[in-house]
């Protein structure tokens, strides 16, 4: 991980299991906080782990936007949000690279290994407090946002 990709999975609790999310493979998405930050983001730390028998492939989370796929290989940057109430779609916040704000550099996950990531996405309004969370390869799931 990157210095800032350590940073920003700090002070998450590993124990603390708001959602498991089933993929492809044997590839399992355990969200451990989904926050509300003061700066108008909403930030989802989550691990994920391979249980499968074979190795897992980050390339294909990070979706298949050409911006982000040329920038952020192997990444989650494929991740969105989606407000219902509002009718809105969130996707990962890019820095003015094209980088995205999430996880990037994910080595393969061998069967039984685990790995930390988070996502940075613009925050829908306040009275928001619950969003379907969708990561390729991954089914869609409903989280309530805290802060």
């Amino acid at each position: 991980m990157t210095q800032q990709d350590t940073a920003a999975v700090e002070n998450v609790d590993p124990n603390v299991k708001l959602a498991e999310i089933r993929g492809q493979s044997g590839a399992l998405l355990v969200v451990n906080q989904v926050k509300r930050d003061s700066g108008g983001f909403v930030t989802v730390q989550a691990e994920i782990k391979n249980e499968g028998n074979t190795s897992l492939n980050p390339a294909q989370w990070a979706g298949n936007e050409s911006v982000i796929v040329r920038q952020n290989l192997s990444s989650v940057g494929g991740a969105t949000l989606v407000d219902k109430l509002s009718k809105k779609r969130y996707y990962v916040l890019r820095d003015t690279d094209g980088r995205c704000l999430c996880t990037t550099k994910i080595a393969a996950l061998q069967p039984g290994a685990s790995t930390a990531v988070f996502m940075q996405f613009p925050a829908p309004p306040n009275t928001t407090t619950e969003v379907d969370f969708t990561l390729p390869t991954f089914a869609t799931t409903s989280l309530k946002i805290s802060g």
